[in-house]
């Protein structure tokens, strides 16, 4: 990669991405060493934009989602070969500690650990260079009579590979959310960012509880998507007036609020599967310091949602007079 594609691919904004990172350009990144292909971790943090540094810290803070199929440091002879190939080709130089190589699981799973939409993307747009090699490979014999024997055998390996790359992606799906978040004083957008990213996951039924709710607690729940119910439950002392609540449910219905003295903290339930316990209620997100929990346990959420279903405790209101 050359300094002014370097530049380019940190310059660009995340709308360009896909333009910026071209399939040469990755095809070009790509080594084989002790018979896998394998990416450079230095290349990976151009190509996600972030720092070598930062990005090798963020992957030994979580080195039990990369054994040794999925990253590995190359030894001193192994690097003194690879360099040799580097400077040749793209005129790079040398570099104080021994690098670490990712396969193409390895590079599944760094999406779930940089947790960002860029992270994801570049991760997608790799893997799909890594498929796109396999098949011209599979469909060149002239090229594969070149290849040698240890390339041939992880030719046959890829096979199957598709299939584990499933698991992975699965895995990232379900895993690259964390379990507990915690915002200080004054980071009221962070907070408010991660609110609405939960908000935006509901498919059916978001269900809210707080006691202290205003038209700052509808502007997160407006992030909704479109035709997801939102019940919220809280006290009768409410600062929501009827006009707030049909003001809200003319643009994003449908929107109904309960009454409820049973509960003291701040729980948000999402399509009757993903629990939070919220420390703050959601107008007041990141004014002081406050923590965000997932619950784990789906009989917790299964049994606040019964509590819920049992109470009666002053009726409903949708905003119609």
């Amino acid at each position: 990669m050359s300094e002014k594609t370097k530049e380019l691919v940190v310059q660009r904004t995340k709308t360009e991405l896909e333009m910026a990172i071209s399939e040469t350009t990755i095809k070009n990144l790509i080594y084989v060493i002790r018979g896998q292909q394998v990416m450079l971790d230095s290349d990976l943090a151009e190509l996600y934009q972030v720092e070598t540094k930062v990005f090798n810290q963020a992957v030994k803070r979580n080195m039990e989602r990369f054994p040794k199929e999925f990253c590995f440091q190359l030894e001193r002879e192994e690097y003194n070969s690879l360099r040799s190939q580097i400077v040749t080709s793209k005129g790079k130089g040398g570099r104080r500690y021994l690098p670490y190589v990712f396969t193409e699981q390895g590079i599944a799973m760094l999406s779930a650990v940089l947790r960002s939409d860029i992270a994801i993307q570049v991760s997608i747009k790799i893997m799909n260079t890594f498929v796109e090699m396999r098949r011209f490979m599979a469909n060149n014999s002239l090229v594969l009579n070149r290849i040698n024997e240890i390339e041939v055998k992880q030719l046959i390996y890829q096979k199957d590979a598709d299939e584990k790359f499933d698991k992975i992606f699965t895995y990232i799906s379900e895993h690259e959310e964390v379990s507990q978040k915690i915002f200080f004083e004054g980071q009221i957008y962070d907070a408010f960012s991660l609110l609405a990213e939960l908000i935006a996951k509901a498919k059916t039924e978001i269900v809210l509880i707080d006691n202290y709710v205003d038209v700052g607690t509808l502007n997160i729940l407006a992030k909704k998507q479109e035709n997801v119910k939102a019940q919220i439950y809280t006290v009768k002392r409410t600062k929501l007036s009827p006009t707030d609540i049909n003001n809200f449910n003319q643009q994003y219905p449908a929107l109904s609020v309960n009454y409820t003295e049973e509960f003291h903290d701040r729980f948000l339930i999402i399509d009757e599967s993903w629990g939070y316990h919220i420390g703050a209620s959601l107008k007041d997100a990141g004014k002081k310091c406050f923590a965000i929990n997932r619950i784990e346990d789906r009989e917790n959420i299964r049994d606040i949602l019964n509590r819920i279903k049992k109470e009666d405790n002053g009726g409903t209101n949708d905003g119609r007079e």
